[in-house]
Protein backbone atom coordinates (compact mmCIF):
# COMPACT_ATOMS: atom_id res chain seq x y z
CA UNK A 1 0.00 0.00 0.00
CA UNK A 2 3.24 2.49 0.44
CA UNK A 3 3.50 2.87 -3.01
CA UNK A 4 0.04 4.09 -3.49
CA UNK A 5 0.51 7.30 -1.97
CA UNK A 6 2.06 10.67 -2.83
CA UNK A 7 3.05 13.64 -0.79
CA UNK A 8 5.44 16.63 -1.55
CA UNK A 9 6.95 16.87 1.89
CA UNK A 10 10.15 15.98 2.50
CA UNK A 11 9.08 13.87 5.53
CA UNK A 12 6.78 11.69 3.47
CA UNK A 13 6.99 7.83 3.73
CA UNK A 14 5.40 7.76 0.12
CA UNK A 15 7.30 10.10 -1.99
CA UNK A 16 6.33 9.49 -5.69
CA UNK A 17 9.29 8.38 -7.87
CA UNK A 18 9.68 11.14 -10.14
CA UNK A 19 11.43 8.99 -13.26
CA UNK A 20 8.79 6.01 -13.10
CA UNK A 21 5.97 8.82 -12.88
CA UNK A 22 7.62 10.14 -15.97
CA UNK A 23 7.88 7.18 -17.69
CA UNK A 24 4.20 5.80 -16.91
CA UNK A 25 2.88 8.88 -17.95
CA UNK A 26 4.74 9.33 -21.41
CA UNK A 27 3.60 5.58 -21.95
CA UNK A 28 0.14 6.08 -21.44
CA UNK A 29 -1.86 8.00 -24.40
CA UNK A 30 -3.80 10.76 -22.56
CA UNK A 31 -8.12 10.83 -24.71
CA UNK A 32 -9.26 13.84 -26.19
CA UNK A 33 -10.68 16.22 -23.35
CA UNK A 34 -14.62 15.57 -23.19
CA UNK A 35 -16.95 18.25 -23.51
CA UNK A 36 -19.83 16.67 -21.36
CA UNK A 37 -19.78 14.56 -18.65
CA UNK A 38 -17.21 12.04 -19.42
CA UNK A 39 -19.44 9.01 -19.71
CA UNK A 40 -19.12 5.70 -22.19
CA UNK A 41 -20.19 2.45 -22.73
CA UNK A 42 -20.43 0.20 -19.44
CA UNK A 43 -16.64 -0.87 -18.59
CA UNK A 44 -16.12 -4.35 -17.28
CA UNK A 45 -15.58 -4.69 -13.43
CA UNK A 46 -13.62 -6.54 -11.17
CA UNK A 47 -15.05 -8.07 -8.12
CA UNK A 48 -15.82 -4.59 -6.21
CA UNK A 49 -16.38 -4.05 -2.33
CA UNK A 50 -18.56 -5.48 -0.43
CA UNK A 51 -20.27 -1.94 1.11
CA UNK A 52 -23.91 -1.83 0.66
CA UNK A 53 -24.44 -4.00 3.76
CA UNK A 54 -26.21 -1.23 5.34
CA UNK A 55 -28.10 0.19 2.40
CA UNK A 56 -30.75 -2.50 1.67
CA UNK A 57 -34.27 -1.88 2.71
CA UNK A 58 -34.91 -5.33 4.71
CA UNK A 59 -31.96 -5.71 7.23
CA UNK A 60 -32.58 -9.62 7.11
CA UNK A 61 -31.32 -9.94 3.22
CA UNK A 62 -28.41 -7.54 3.40
CA UNK A 63 -25.65 -9.95 3.14
CA UNK A 64 -26.56 -12.12 0.73
CA UNK A 65 -28.16 -9.63 -1.51
CA UNK A 66 -24.90 -7.46 -1.14
CA UNK A 67 -22.63 -9.87 -2.11
CA UNK A 68 -25.00 -10.83 -4.93
CA UNK A 69 -24.77 -7.01 -6.73
CA UNK A 70 -21.21 -6.72 -5.88
CA UNK A 71 -20.38 -9.64 -8.29
CA UNK A 72 -23.08 -9.16 -10.72
CA UNK A 73 -24.24 -5.11 -10.92
CA UNK A 74 -26.54 -5.56 -13.78
CA UNK A 75 -28.33 -9.02 -12.28
CA UNK A 76 -31.59 -7.19 -10.32
CA UNK A 77 -33.87 -9.63 -8.34
CA UNK A 78 -37.25 -10.04 -9.35
CA UNK A 79 -40.00 -10.18 -7.15
CA UNK A 80 -43.00 -12.50 -6.48
CA UNK A 81 -45.25 -10.73 -8.90
CA UNK A 82 -42.40 -10.64 -11.57
CA UNK A 83 -41.21 -6.61 -11.17
CA UNK A 84 -37.52 -5.94 -10.87
CA UNK A 85 -36.90 -5.12 -7.52
CA UNK A 86 -35.25 -1.87 -6.27
CA UNK A 87 -32.41 -1.76 -3.13
CA UNK A 88 -33.54 1.90 -1.80
CA UNK A 89 -30.29 3.36 -0.16
CA UNK A 90 -30.61 5.85 2.82
CA UNK A 91 -30.04 9.41 0.75
CA UNK A 92 -30.08 10.15 -2.35
CA UNK A 93 -26.51 10.93 -3.58
CA UNK A 94 -25.72 12.95 -7.31
CA UNK A 95 -22.36 12.40 -9.17
CA UNK A 96 -20.72 15.71 -10.55
CA UNK A 97 -18.20 16.75 -12.76
CA UNK A 98 -15.52 19.49 -13.02
CA UNK A 99 -13.48 20.60 -15.87
CA UNK A 100 -11.10 23.30 -14.96
CA UNK A 101 -10.18 24.43 -18.48
CA UNK A 102 -13.13 24.13 -20.77
CA UNK A 103 -12.11 22.95 -24.84
CA UNK A 104 -10.56 25.81 -26.21
CA UNK A 105 -11.56 28.40 -23.52
CA UNK A 106 -9.72 30.17 -20.65
CA UNK A 107 -9.75 28.91 -17.11
CA UNK A 108 -12.69 28.94 -15.68
CA UNK A 109 -13.03 29.57 -12.30
CA UNK A 110 -14.37 26.74 -10.09
CA UNK A 111 -18.03 26.86 -9.86
CA UNK A 112 -18.44 27.54 -13.60
CA UNK A 113 -16.73 24.45 -14.32
CA UNK A 114 -18.95 22.19 -12.10
CA UNK A 115 -21.93 20.26 -14.21
CA UNK A 116 -24.39 17.62 -12.95
CA UNK A 117 -24.32 14.15 -14.00
CA UNK A 118 -26.87 12.32 -12.46
CA UNK A 119 -28.71 11.91 -8.97
CA UNK A 120 -29.31 7.94 -8.05
CA UNK A 121 -31.40 6.62 -4.76
CA UNK A 122 -30.90 3.09 -4.85
CA UNK A 123 -28.29 0.43 -5.36
CA UNK A 124 -29.49 -0.46 -8.95
CA UNK A 125 -29.83 3.32 -10.34
CA UNK A 126 -26.09 3.72 -9.27
CA UNK A 127 -24.30 0.83 -10.89
CA UNK A 128 -26.73 2.27 -14.17
CA UNK A 129 -24.73 5.34 -13.73
CA UNK A 130 -21.45 4.38 -12.35
CA UNK A 131 -20.90 1.64 -14.94
CA UNK A 132 -21.12 4.40 -17.85
CA UNK A 133 -18.43 6.86 -15.82
CA UNK A 134 -14.74 6.94 -17.41
CA UNK A 135 -12.51 5.52 -14.45
CA UNK A 136 -10.37 8.33 -12.83
CA UNK A 137 -7.11 6.96 -14.89
CA UNK A 138 -9.05 7.64 -18.32
CA UNK A 139 -9.46 11.39 -17.51
CA UNK A 140 -7.01 14.60 -18.54
CA UNK A 141 -5.83 17.06 -15.85
CA UNK A 142 -7.21 19.20 -14.54
CA UNK A 143 -10.65 17.25 -13.88
CA UNK A 144 -12.66 16.73 -10.69
CA UNK A 145 -15.33 13.84 -9.69
CA UNK A 146 -17.49 14.72 -7.38
CA UNK A 147 -20.10 13.08 -4.75
CA UNK A 148 -22.41 15.06 -2.43
CA UNK A 149 -26.22 13.90 -1.57
CA UNK A 150 -29.08 15.48 -2.42
CA UNK A 151 -28.81 18.08 0.58
CA UNK A 152 -26.13 19.87 -0.84
CA UNK A 153 -27.09 22.19 -3.45
CA UNK A 154 -23.82 23.11 -5.34
CA UNK A 155 -20.86 21.16 -4.19
CA UNK A 156 -18.73 24.05 -2.69
CA UNK A 157 -17.59 25.82 0.33
CA UNK A 158 -19.87 28.32 0.49
CA UNK A 159 -23.17 25.98 0.79
CA UNK A 160 -25.19 25.92 3.56
CA UNK A 161 -24.41 22.05 4.62
CA UNK A 162 -20.45 22.48 3.64
CA UNK A 163 -19.58 26.11 5.32
CA UNK A 164 -18.85 25.05 9.09
CA UNK A 165 -17.63 21.60 7.99
CA UNK A 166 -14.06 20.22 6.30
CA UNK A 167 -12.51 17.98 4.33
CA UNK A 168 -9.57 15.03 5.06
CA UNK A 169 -7.46 14.46 2.12
CA UNK A 170 -5.21 12.04 1.00
CA UNK A 171 -2.79 12.86 -2.06
CA UNK A 172 -2.19 9.42 -4.25
CA UNK A 173 0.94 8.21 -6.85
CA UNK A 174 -0.89 8.27 -10.48
CA UNK A 175 -2.65 5.29 -11.27
CA UNK A 176 -3.86 3.90 -8.29
CA UNK A 177 -6.91 6.11 -7.73
CA UNK A 178 -10.06 3.80 -9.80
CA UNK A 179 -9.95 1.08 -7.07
CA UNK A 180 -9.51 3.61 -4.11
CA UNK A 181 -12.67 5.48 -5.75
CA UNK A 182 -14.64 3.03 -6.17
CA UNK A 183 -14.21 1.54 -2.81
CA UNK A 184 -14.72 5.18 -1.17
CA UNK A 185 -17.53 5.49 -3.09
CA UNK A 186 -19.09 2.54 -2.26
CA UNK A 187 -18.39 3.07 1.62
CA UNK A 188 -20.29 6.40 1.58
CA UNK A 189 -23.28 5.70 -0.30
CA UNK A 190 -23.57 2.01 1.64
CA UNK A 191 -23.45 4.24 5.22
CA UNK A 192 -20.10 2.98 6.35
CA UNK A 193 -19.66 6.05 7.65
CA UNK A 194 -23.04 5.95 10.04
CA UNK A 195 -21.24 6.04 12.81
CA UNK A 196 -19.50 9.26 12.63
CA UNK A 197 -22.42 11.75 13.86
CA UNK A 198 -22.63 14.11 16.37
CA UNK A 199 -24.76 14.29 19.69
CA UNK A 200 -27.00 16.85 17.69
CA UNK A 201 -27.12 14.46 15.05
CA UNK A 202 -27.77 11.84 16.35
CA UNK A 203 -30.75 13.74 18.23
CA UNK A 204 -32.20 15.07 14.66
CA UNK A 205 -32.43 11.70 13.61
CA UNK A 206 -34.28 9.48 16.31
CA UNK A 207 -36.82 12.87 16.35
CA UNK A 208 -36.91 12.89 12.12
CA UNK A 209 -37.55 9.33 12.87
CA UNK A 210 -40.54 9.40 15.01
CA UNK A 211 -42.12 11.70 12.38
CA UNK A 212 -41.38 10.57 9.39
CA UNK A 213 -44.07 9.79 7.26
CA UNK A 214 -42.66 8.09 4.55
CA UNK A 215 -40.85 10.26 2.31
CA UNK A 216 -39.13 8.63 -0.59
CA UNK A 217 -35.52 7.49 0.62
CA UNK A 218 -36.05 8.85 4.26
CA UNK A 219 -34.89 12.01 3.20
CA UNK A 220 -35.26 14.41 6.53
CA UNK A 221 -33.22 17.75 6.70
CA UNK A 222 -32.77 16.23 10.08
CA UNK A 223 -31.41 13.29 8.92
CA UNK A 224 -28.63 14.58 6.33
CA UNK A 225 -25.32 12.24 7.16
CA UNK A 226 -22.19 14.05 8.51
CA UNK A 227 -20.43 13.10 5.39
CA UNK A 228 -21.61 15.53 2.86
CA UNK A 229 -19.66 13.80 0.06
CA UNK A 230 -16.19 13.39 -1.41
CA UNK A 231 -13.95 14.10 -4.66
CA UNK A 232 -11.18 12.96 -6.73
CA UNK A 233 -9.26 15.59 -8.28
CA UNK A 234 -7.26 14.53 -11.21
CA UNK A 235 -3.96 16.36 -11.56
CA UNK A 236 -0.90 16.03 -13.27
CA UNK A 237 1.63 14.44 -11.29
CA UNK A 238 -0.98 13.11 -8.92
CA UNK A 239 -4.78 12.34 -7.91
CA UNK A 240 -6.24 13.84 -4.85
CA UNK A 241 -8.76 12.26 -2.59
CA UNK A 242 -11.20 14.21 -0.51
CA UNK A 243 -13.72 13.37 2.09
CA UNK A 244 -16.23 16.10 3.21
CA UNK A 245 -17.52 16.43 5.98
CA UNK A 246 -20.46 18.68 7.82
CA UNK A 247 -19.16 19.83 11.10
CA UNK A 248 -15.13 21.44 11.53
CA UNK A 249 -14.83 22.22 15.33
CA UNK A 250 -15.24 18.47 16.75
CA UNK A 251 -12.06 16.90 16.77
CA UNK A 252 -13.21 13.58 17.77
CA UNK A 253 -16.27 13.34 15.34
CA UNK A 254 -12.80 14.16 12.76
CA UNK A 255 -10.60 11.05 13.86
CA UNK A 256 -13.34 8.89 13.55
CA UNK A 257 -14.22 10.02 9.96
CA UNK A 258 -10.16 9.35 9.39
CA UNK A 259 -9.89 6.25 10.88
CA UNK A 260 -12.99 5.43 9.10
CA UNK A 261 -11.67 6.05 6.01
CA UNK A 262 -8.50 4.41 6.76
CA UNK A 263 -10.59 1.54 7.08
CA UNK A 264 -12.74 1.01 4.14
CA UNK A 265 -9.87 1.77 1.60
CA UNK A 266 -7.11 -0.58 4.23
CA UNK A 267 -4.84 2.13 4.27
CA UNK A 268 -1.85 1.20 7.16
CA UNK A 269 -1.51 3.57 10.16
CA UNK A 270 1.38 5.38 8.46
CA UNK A 271 -0.50 7.17 5.76
CA UNK A 272 -0.43 11.14 5.64
CA UNK A 273 -3.65 12.60 5.99
CA UNK A 274 -4.39 15.90 5.83
CA UNK A 275 -7.01 17.88 7.16
CA UNK A 276 -8.37 21.45 6.00
CA UNK A 277 -11.89 23.76 6.78
CA UNK A 278 -13.88 24.99 4.50
CA UNK A 279 -13.24 28.39 6.02
CA UNK A 280 -9.74 28.38 5.64
CA UNK A 281 -10.43 27.13 1.83
CA UNK A 282 -12.11 30.27 1.65
CA UNK A 283 -9.59 32.62 2.98
CA UNK A 284 -7.16 31.38 0.98
CA UNK A 285 -9.04 30.43 -2.08
CA UNK A 286 -7.59 26.99 -1.92
CA UNK A 287 -8.93 23.24 -1.30
CA UNK A 288 -5.45 21.18 -0.76
CA UNK A 289 -2.83 24.45 0.26
CA UNK A 290 -2.04 25.23 3.46
CA UNK A 291 -3.72 21.84 4.86
CA UNK A 292 -3.02 20.78 8.16
CA UNK A 293 -1.01 17.29 8.34
CA UNK A 294 -2.51 14.55 11.01
CA UNK A 295 0.07 14.12 13.36
CA UNK A 296 -1.87 11.22 15.37
CA UNK A 297 1.38 9.11 17.27
CA UNK A 298 0.13 5.60 15.44
CA UNK A 299 -0.76 2.89 17.37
Amino acid sequence: MAGYFSNHSNQSRFLANTSSAQSSSAATTQPPVPTTAPTGPPRSRGPSSKHFSTSLANPSEEHSTSKEKAKSPHAGSVSSNGTAEVHPLRNTWVFWFRQQRAPGNKITNYEEGIKKISPFSSVESFWSIWTHLHPPSTLVPTTDYLLFHSGVRRPVWEDPLNLSGGKWIIRLKKGVADRIWEDLVLGIIGDQFDECTTRDQDEGKAEAGAHDSGSEGGENPGEWPEICGATLSVRQSEDILSVWNRVDGDLKLREKIRDTIRNILHLPLSTIMEYKSNNDSMQDKSSFRNSAIDRTPLS
